[in-house]
């Protein structure tokens, strides 16, 4: 099987360009038959989901609920920013349920969503800290 690369540019100064793949038009394909690309639908809504993610306050948040449930005010101390904007940061990521709450009197306490959020987080974790 041969192998896709990538060259730069002729009219560029070397390697600062990518353009098209050169393909050898013998080679075999590296999917199978039956996988298709994500449909447009999927594709808007993970979009979605991952812009969500993509605010670093969200993120410490993320950091902070991924070892324990936490009041909004913990939150808010352990950021150093006021419970307003913990609140604000919190019903974004409520809305694209990363989180959930429950309310105990006038507190109300938060945890990821689900494993699957916990997952996210500690592989990308991983990832960046290779």
């Amino acid at each position: 099987m041969s192998e896709v690369g990538f060259m730069a540019s002729e009219s560029s100064p070397k390697g600062t360009e990518i353009d098209a793949p050169i393909c050898d038009e013998q080679h075999e394909p590296t999917r199978d038959v039956g996988s298709f690309p994500l449909e447009v639908e999927d594709s808007q809504r993970m979009a979605e989901f991952f812009a969500v993610l993509a605010d670093p306050t969200r993120l410490r948040l993320i950091s902070l609920l991924s070892s324990s449930e936490s009041c909004v005010c913990d939150l808010a101390e352990n950021l150093s920013v006021s419970e307003s904007a913990v609140s604000h940061q919190l019903r974004a990521l409520r809305n694209a349920r990363l989180v959930q709450y429950r309310k105990v009197g006038r507190q109300v306490f938060y945890r990821l969503h689900d494993h699957h959020i916990f997952d996210l987080y500690a592989t990308v974790r991983e990832h960046l800290a290779e």
